[in-house]
């Protein structure tokens, strides 16, 4: 069974909620360490973390707030910025006021140590993994891999259609698939997320010539514009100064050539792109992937991954 998620994940569950209906049960996931989940509702001016365990408090001493702070090497940023979100966390004591009021001391750090230690370290290249999107930068996505442990997802792994920045393709808080495309000697991992967005050949037999369909304009060329008909499949559209980069367009699918990975598009109609980031559609549903090629078969070119 599994037992390390990004956080957030098991914030809403039954089971954590019931850990929470009393002392005893707080006392119980004592005495096991068994990893909880609770919202943090303040940090105070030494940067200790306050959490709503329900019937009582819990604080996370400023350096149990997460792996590498003890040492400088996570800022003090990565702990402000955790205010009202869950957080994961074990129970590590119980102290009392002079009025008797409980207060559970917690701690991330040791559940970071524990996740990196029995899952992280045992990940190997090409395994599937689930992510959660923290933040996105021009870069890249950050994604939580597991009990706020971060990895990254560079822009040019998150699919084949390029894409200005990664808010194009996901909202901070979204869940995905993502492969691990590397893992350093600090432990670090990097991520990528467009081997489970299918083939050529497997998004292009959603289109066929003669049909209109929806797309957007993801780049513009003195040759012609590149219009995104899925994440993974662009083709090439008639050069237009009436077109900006990021708009919905209508085209007209004038061909398509599997041999030169191809599709030759005419535009309908184009405007302002007002829709929300579109939901993940996965290709592939497995745990692993040693080899990926994105090109047919019948292609000249090759493109390819290799775990």
């Amino acid at each position: 069974m599994k037992k390390y998620y990004p956080e957030g994940i098991i914030f809403e569950s039954r089971q954590n909620k019931k850990c929470m209906e009393s002392i005893g049960n707080l006392h119980e996931c004592f005495l096991t360490e068994k990893i909880l989940e609770g919202k943090v509702t303040l940090c105070d001016h030494e940067h200790n973390l306050y959490v709503d365990l329900g019937i009582i408090q819990g604080v996370i001493p400023r350096e149990e707030c997460a792996v590498g702070i003890s040492d400088g090497s996570v800022r003090d940023i990565a702990i402000i910025s955790r205010v009202n979100k869950p957080v994961a966390f074990k129970i590590i004591d119980f102290m009392d006021d002079e009025a008797g009021n409980r207060t559970a001391i917690l701690s991330r750090r040791q559940v970071q140590e524990e996740c990196a230690e029995e899952y992280i370290k045992n990940l190997s290249p090409g395994d599937i993994i689930d992510a959660k999107i923290t933040h996105n930068e021009s870069f890249g996505s950050f994604c939580d891999i597991g009990c706020g442990i971060s990895a990254l997802l560079p822009i040019d792994s998150i699919s084949v259609s390029r894409i200005p920045h990664p808010n194009a393709r996901f909202a901070v808080n979204t869940m995905i698939k993502a492969v691990v495309k590397s893992i350093d000697e600090m432990g670090r991992v990097t991520l990528s997320h467009k081997e489970l967005l299918g083939t050529w050949e497997e998004n292009a037999e959603n289109f066929k010539a003669g049909q209109t369909v929806g797309g957007i304009v993801r780049s513009i060329e003195k040759y012609g514009v590149f219009i995104e008909l899925s994440p993974n499949l662009a083709g090439l559209a008639e050069y237009s100064d009436t077109v900006q980069e990021g708009d919905s367009a209508s085209v007209y699918i004038k061909s398509i050539n599997p041999e030169k990975m191809k599709i030759k598009l005419s535009i309908v109609d184009s405007f302002p792109e007002r829709n929300s980031v579109a939901p993940v559609k996965y290709f592939y549903d497995g745990d692993h992937i040693d080899f990926w090629q994105y090109s047919p078969e019948i292609c000249d070119k090759m493109i390819e991954s290799v775990f």
